[in-house]
């Protein structure tokens, strides 16, 4: 199992998933190239890592994400993590909120996909990151939902696009992740239910038949596994990285 010199660009590399992700390949020998809206953030990932770099880029926007790609150079491995994640019943949801999550979470995958595979010379893996709200409901999370299952079906759909050369695409939908974007989920559930932190977190590791949250590194081991040698038979997945939940 191996990656060594590969390249990857990993959008949303800045933080979370998106820099185990950088470590976990940079460790297995890949160059890495982490992208991303907030360029401190990636150049502290960039910089912990031999050979990383950090590239600038908004995903929503199709002229960045052009650029990025130009600045990266020829990149095997394409990763698109990027995203964002709010709640609110939808009743309370503006049309500007329909977008935004959308644009980040669809629209940023779809741009960055695009211009991924367009750039490949021959063999190249395109991996998104999305979540087991692609694969189920939620309530209070309708447009995240919504984009998810979006992501989940363009993934199948240009798996079947790419099957007959040496391009896969698949989707990673982890449940309730353990980072900064779950914390942010737990202190809305305390602000608007008056619940403590352990009552919060309790609430949405209920989800998991494990009953627990899942770790970045977990997710990053799926991303190296369809990037290695032997799984070439793998495409068009939205593989479940959730304990159990169904």
């Amino acid at each position: 199992m191996t990656v060594a010199g590969k390249r990857v660009l990993i959008t949303g590399g800045g933080s979370g998933v998106g820099a185990d992700l950088a470590q976990a390949f940079a460790s297995a020998g890949a160059a890495v190239v982490v992208a991303g809206r907030r360029l401190d953030l990636l150049r502290a990932v960039a910089e912990s890592l031999p050979g990383a770099r950090a590239v600038q880029a908004d995903v929503t926007d199709e002229a960045s994400v052009t650029a990025m790609f130009a600045e990266a150079g020829p990149c095997d491995i394409v990763i698109a993590n990027a995203g964002a994640a709010d709640s609110a019943p939808l009743g309370r949801v503006s049309l500007q909120d329909w977008n935004a999550m959308l644009a980040v979470n669809l629209t940023g995958t779809f741009l960055t996909f695009r211009e991924g595979l367009a750039q490949f010379s021959g063999w190249g893996r395109l991996i998104a990151v999305a979540s087991t709200a692609g694969l189920k409901g939620y309530a209070y999370v309708a447009p995240y939902a919504a984009a998810k299952h979006g992501v989940v079906g363009l993934v199948r759909s240009l798996a079947q696009e790419v099957a007959r050369g040496p391009v896969t695409v698949n989707a990673l939908c982890p449940g309730f992740l353990d980072t900064e974007m779950t914390e942010r989920s737990i202190a809305t559930i305390m602000e608007k239910t008056g619940k403590s932190r352990d009552q919060a977190l309790a609430a949405l590791t209920a989800t998991n038949p494990q009953g627990r949250l899942i770790q970045p590194r977990e997710v990053s081991a799926a991303a190296l596994w369809l990037s290695a040698p032997g799984a070439e038979g793998i495409n068009g997945q939205a593989i479940a990285i959730a304990g159990g939940e169904t």
